[in-house]
Formats: structure tokens, C-alpha cells, sequence
């Protein structure tokens, strides 16, 4: 009987225990029947599954748990409404380390205020900074937002909802901001004064546009270049890579040569003393394609440096490192 009795009680003791640890844990049979059987080898569940065994309770973390965690946010990852804050430039201050401080490009500056040269930005001067990085498009005439779209490479849907536009009609005149585009580095070369080198190593003596004649006092001339003074026989090279176009004489240049660039730009060096290259020659930047002289209409020896965009004079100053 005794024996009886022990054993009785300690199977009901055995399922006092079995029966609290389900009360307990009752996810845990849950679990064992969650992780599907192995298709090969010993075990099953997905090889990206890891079990985490803690004092209170079991986790399972999969790649997709990871993935939902880090994963962006929608609201982030979409267009945003154009917002501005402004920036007082202090001193020391330029468009390369705003746009670093700033975390933009330094396009997205430039366009935004209009800039046409970095080196004349001044101390004081209050900026517009975007909270996105993009560039601003003037609408002309036979525009249309699927064509401006097209030409940045932009989503017009995204240029609609940065600029609050209603509709997919826009008027000429208007300022569009155009999300994630940048300016091109023609443009971003002009604006930042980098664009030619010095054709030669001198000290500038009559700079471009209006000035008295050097051959009558009398009388004020349009200069449509830049004099650079240098001795006879110093190496003249090319400001930038091109083709040449044209070489020769002329009574006033005297012995130039005529250099085409892309984007629209020519450069002319005259007042040779000798000419180093031929028409049709490929020119690249720094190469030496004459040297200084004083031939024709001169005071002396010079280089007298030209710079034509889309067939018009403009000034070498801004454009040269």
C-alpha cells in the first residue's frame, strides 16, 4: 500500500509540474509548431532564423525582422515640399565650404541665388538655403512639365509636389525647382571662375571693355579682350583643349591663332611673334601654340587674349583659374 501511495503521488506531482509550465510558457508548443519541418539534413526553420534563449522568454529574429527595422521610412524616401532657410555669409566663408557645411551641392547653391560668379560673393550677403539638394528652371515659352522632366531627368510627378503645383500647367516666367538636378560642369566652371588657364604668366595692362585708344587719347574704344604683358618668345599655350581653327595674319591681331572649345567657346592669342601650330591641329590644354610678340597694331610685347561664347566677345577674367 505504501508503495501505492508514493507512486500515486508522484505522478500527480509530475503533472502538477507539466500543467504549470504550459500555464507559464504557453507560446512555447506554439513555437515548436511554427517551425516547419526540414526539407534536408536534421532540424528545420529558415537557415536566416536565429533563437535567442532568455530568462523570461524565447525571440525569434529573421532577415525580415532586420530588414523592417532599418528599413527607411516611406515619408523619407518621397519628394518634399520646397522649404527655405536663409544663411549669412561670414567671412571666410565661400560656395565650396557652405556646401560642405551644409550638406548640399554646390549647384544647388549657385542656382538657387542666382549666383553668376562665386569669387564676388561678399561678406553680409544673405543666401537662400533649400532643405533639398536640385536646381532652378526658368519655363520659356513651348515648355511643358514632361519635357523639363525629361531634360533633368526628373520624375514630373516629384517636380509637382516640390513646387505645390495643382496641375501639369506652368507659365512661362516661372521659377521651377527641380528636385536631385544638378548644374552641368560647363556651367559650374563658368560660374566658379575655373574654366581656362593663363595662357601666359603676366601682369594684366589693359583689361576688357571700354578704354581710352592707346594710339589717339582722344578717343575711347571697346577693348574686346585682355592684355597680358610678357617679353618676346615666351611660350603662349592653349587655355583650354580644342581644335584650331583658324591661323594667319592680320593687320591688327598680327600673327593669331583661333582655337575652338565645346560649349560654344573660341579663344584667340594674337600679337604672336611666332606661330606653333596649324589649322586642324587637336590642341590640349597648357600646350604651347606660339610665343609673345608685337606684331601688328601693338605698344609693345603682349598677348592680346580673347574669349568668344556662341560668337560673342566676353570677358577671360571670370572664367580663368
Amino acid at each position: 500500500m505504501l508503495v501505492t501511495y508514493n507512486n500515486g503521488r508522484t505522478i500527480f506531482r509530475l503533472a502538477v509540474v507539466i500543467c504549470l509550465f504550459f500555464i507559464i510558457k504557453p507560446s512555447f508548443a506554439k513555437k515548436q509548431q511554427e517551425i516547419p519541418p526540414a526539407e534536408h539534413g536534421i532540424g528545420g526553420g529558415s537557415p536566416y532564423e536565429e533563437v535567442f534563449s532568455g530568462a523570461e522568454s524565447d525571440v525569434i529574429l529573421s532577415l525580415a525582422s532586420f530588414e523592417t527595422i532599418i528599413h527607411e521610412p516611406e515619408s523619407l524616401s518621397k519628394s518634399r515640399i520646397l522649404l527655405y532657410d536663409s544663411h549669412l555669409v561670414k567671412q571666410g566663408e565661400n560656395i565650396s565650404t557652405l556646401a560642405v557645411n551644409l550638406g548640399l551641392n554646390q549647384g544647388t547653391i549657385i542656382s538657387v541665388n542666382k549666383i553668376t560668379n562665386t569669387r564676388l560673393l561678399q561678406i553680409g550677403k544673405v543666401l537662400k538655403i533649400p532643405n533639398q539638394d536640385g536646381i532652378l528652371h526658368s519655363v520659356r515659352r513651348g515648355d511643358t512639365l514632361s519635357s523639363i522632366a525629361g531634360r533633368y531627368n526628373a520624375d514630373p510627378q516629384d517636380i509637382k509636389i516640390v513646387n505645390e503645383l495643382f496641375s501639369d500647367n506652368i507659365r512661362v516666367g516661372t521659377d521651377l525647382f527641380i528636385p536631385g538636378a544638378q548644374l552641368d560642369w560647363v556651367s559650374l566652371q563658368e560660374i566658379n571662375g575655373d574654366l581656362f588657364i593663363w595662357p601666359v604668366n603676366g601682369i594684366v595692362t589693359s583689361s576688357y571693355g571700354y578704354r581710352r585708344d592707346p594710339f589717339n587719347a582722344s578717343r575711347r574704344q571697346f577693348h574686346s579682350g585682355i592684355d597680358i604683358r610678357g617679353s618676346t618668345g615666351t611660350p603662349v599655350r592653349a587655355a583650354m583643349s580644342g581644335r584650331v581653327s583658324r591661323m594667319g595674319y592680320d593687320r591688327i591681331l598680327g600673327n593669331y591663332v583661333l582655337v575652338n572649345h565645346h560649349s560654344g567657346y573660341r579663344t584667340l592669342y594674337g600679337h604672336l611673334s611666332v606661330i606653333r601650330t596649324r589649322t586642324g591641329a587637336y590642341v590640349g590644354t597648357g600646350e604651347r601654340i606660339g610665343d609673345v610678340g608685337s606684331s601688328g597694331l601693338s605698344t609693345g610685347p603682349h598677348l592680346h587674349f580673347m574669349v568668344y561664347k556662341n560668337g560673342v566677345t566676353v570677358n577671360p577674367r571670370p572664367l580663368m583659374r
